[in-house]
């Protein structure tokens, strides 16, 4: 058949592509950023705008382009709002638009990955989320397209290229962690390999019915169970935990909403309140074998590496804050915190004074400060080569003029080489993306 997977660049849609190619099927993806011409390979791939191609008239002239579309696959999702990136129009005008269009365009069935959500939504559907109400809103346009369909409902996925499991392995690496409230809320965590064989074998089936399935592993656990099977698998020791009181974590989630980020928001602490499980007896039988246990997550793994790629993601951002505020301190102490008066006077050994030495210090303050923000806004390894070689060569000009800092009890100099050995590590974890048009 010749499917067409919206969302292919994501962690689902990643792994739902290459299943559904090993079983034999022809793949094209629909996603956000395409890759550039030279670098284009097969499967296909479809530039589609999903926070704006929410008309059935742009998906039905998509899908003519296409050719005969057999079977789409939505896998689009967003875990948070942007002012750009709306949960409406993602989870459910795009795709109510798509459903649309394809039954206009004679498509055999659709898969639509939903969220399982929490237990007692239909008893008090005031408590969804955003995020929960855009998921059902998209079930029902689907189920009244008159479309053969599979509504997919997992709960937490798991795999290990997935963005959450990397963080949850990081979050397990650390040496203490807090946890929201006492970290007893309920997720019941399924194997994105079951997710995929769920689809293969729907599609399998020429006498295929409309489904809707709760996806869920076979064990329910707490967050904090799951947190210790994270680090068990990465051979690590038990982990110094501590609760945080959920009066503390609402507010810090509503403080973060002023912060670059979205991991913590008020929805996603609302959801993880909520308890993410269900009887796992459905997929276990749609499968034919039970879903894959906690024991399976991460077979054929070596702790070490599953150990050392969730170090670096706590660590790397780490070491980058660490390294922009003392460039942000060095700054300020040159600019003033420290006496003007003292930093002149240790620019008279290279012969500088009066105003020629003012310029080089309120320069090289500048500098700092530039270096600063450009550790935490544009990491790059040229950017780490920089500093480097300007610590290399302000060791070197003390080196010449003003050597008895060498041997100064404080050690001003020497502590310049573990910020080298940083920099170099940083040096050798960077990954610099180029600027694509996708």
């Amino acid at each position: 058949m010749k499917i067409l997977i919206c969302g292919a660049q994501g962690f689902l849609g990643r792994h739902i592509s290459q299943a559904l190619q090993e079983a034999g099927h022809e793949v094209c993806h629909g996603v956000r950023k395409p890759k550039l011409p030279e670098r284009l390979t097969d499967p296909e791939e479809i530039a589609i705008n999903y926070a704006q191609d929410i008309e059935p008239a742009i998906w039905e002239k998509r899908l003519r382009s296409l050719g005969q579309i057999d079977v789409i696959i939505n896998a689009v999702g967003i875990l948070n709002e942007t002012p750009e990136l709306s949960f409406g129009a993602i989870h459910h005008d795009a795709p109510a638009a798509l459903f649309y269009a394809a039954a206009r365009r004679g498509v055999k069935a659709v898969v639509q990955i939903s969220a399982l959500g929490a237990t007692n939504e239909t008893e008090h559907p005031e408590a969804m989320t955003g995020y929960m109400q855009s998921k059902r809103a998209a079930e029902k346009a689907l189920i009244a397209s008159g479309l053969s369909y599979l509504i997919l409902r997992p709960s937490l996925a798991v795999g290990i290229d997935g963005g959450s499991s990397q963080l949850f392995r990081s979050m397990a690496s650390l040496p203490l962690l807090g946890l929201p409230g006492r970290g007893e809320q309920q997720v019941q965590p399924v194997h994105v390999d079951d997710l995929c064989a769920a689809i293969a074998l729907w599609l399998a089936d020429e006498n295929r019915k409309s489904m809707l399935l709760n996806a869920v592993g076979p064990q329910a656990m707490s967050y904090r169970r799951m947190l210790e099977i994270y680090r068990k698998a990465m051979g690590m020791s038990a982990q110094c935990m501590f609760s945080i009181p959920m009066s503390v974590m609402r507010f810090a989630a509503s403080a973060a909403r002023l912060l670059p980020q979205n991991l913590l928001t008020p929805d996603s602490l609302r959801m993880l309140e909520q308890d993410n499980v269900a009887d796992a007896t459905a997929l276990a039988t749609h499968l034919g074998r039970p879903a894959k246990s906690h024991k399976d997550w991460f077979t054929g793994i070596p702790a070490k590496m599953l150990a050392s790629s969730a170090i670096a993601g706590w660590s790397l951002p780490l070491f980058r804050y660490v390294l922009a505020l003392v460039w942000f301190v060095t700054a300020a102490v040159s600019f003033g915190l420290y006496p003007i008066s003292g930093s002149l006077a240790l620019l008279q050994p290279l012969g500088l004074s009066g105003t020629p030495a003012m310029f080089m210090l309120m320069a090289a303050s500048t500098l700092d400060l530039c270096l600063g923000l450009a550790t935490l806004l544009w990491p790059r390894r040229i950017l780490w080569l920089m500093q480097i070689a300007l610590i290399v060569g302000y060791s070197g000009i003390i080196a010449i003029y003003s050597p008895e800092y060498y041997l100064h009890p404080f050690g001003p100099v020497l502590k310049n080489l573990p910020i080298l050995a940083l920099l170099a590590y940083l040096y050798a974890h960077q990954t610099d993306t180029r600027k694509e048009t996708k």
